[in-house]
């Protein structure tokens, strides 16, 4: 092990699992009644019924809470869409309806999405774990809507794209410098980089043949 490396925490127990649901539950109540500036972590403990100092063993800060927060939302997510997967004929079609289900969820919650991508806006190294576990359920979200289990460096990078492009319509929706519709334009539009890295998409058969004089 390297010294940079740190060893894996250990699983937590059924009891602990518990009591850090009720805390996360309790972060996300009060963003969704006031958005970031409510979430004030004793007011977390208090609400969640643990001791402050317990609050602090399982999130450092409220950004790290935060974070867990949105991970735990994309994580429902993901499952939802595992039990009603997007319809749309081709990988950009439903990547774009997937992430637009996504967008309207958090649409439902505008506080709690303020809070939420102020939180992942503002997270510094010490977040970077729960960050990086968020960019792979997002990754792994816009995969399954492709249909795709083997992507290529030019498909995952196509995908990074498509979730900064997803991240930044959120924030400037949320600043109300965009509109819904706008959204989903820039949306459809970042998705078509799907076709463009699609391996199969020009085959030799289809490339035009010379014609001898």
């Amino acid at each position: 092990m390297t010294a940079e490396a740190k060893p894996a925490s250990p699983p937590l127990t059924e009891r602990q699992e518990a009591r850090r649901r009720r805390i996360l539950h309790a972060g996300a109540q009060l963003a969704g009644r006031g958005g970031f500036e409510a979430v004030q972590m004793r007011e977390v403990a208090e609400e969640a019924g643990v001791a402050l100092g317990t609050l602090y063993r399982y999130f450092p800060s409220k950004i790290h809470l935060l974070v867990a927060t949105m991970q735990d939302q994309l994580q429902h997510m993901h499952a939802t869409l595992h039990k009603r997967p997007p319809a749309g004929q081709d990988p950009a079609q439903r990547v774009a309806d997937t992430l637009m289900r996504a967008f309207r969820a958090l649409q439902r919650e505008p506080h709690l999405a303020d809070a939420m991508v102020r939180a992942l806006t503002f997270a510094d190294r010490s977040v970077s774990p729960e960050v990086d576990t968020v960019s792979r359920i997002t990754t792994a979200i816009i995969l399954d809507a492709m249909g795709l289990e083997h992507p290529t460096p030019e498909q995952l990078s196509a995908v990074r794209v498509i979730e900064h492009t997803w991240h930044s319509a959120l924030i400037t929706w949320l600043s109300g410098r965009a509109s819904i519709a706008q959204v989903k334009i820039d949306i459809d539009t970042v998705c078509r980089l799907i076709d463009l890295t699609n391996p199969d998409a020009t085959k030799p058969s289809d490339a035009p043949q010379s014609v001898r004089q």
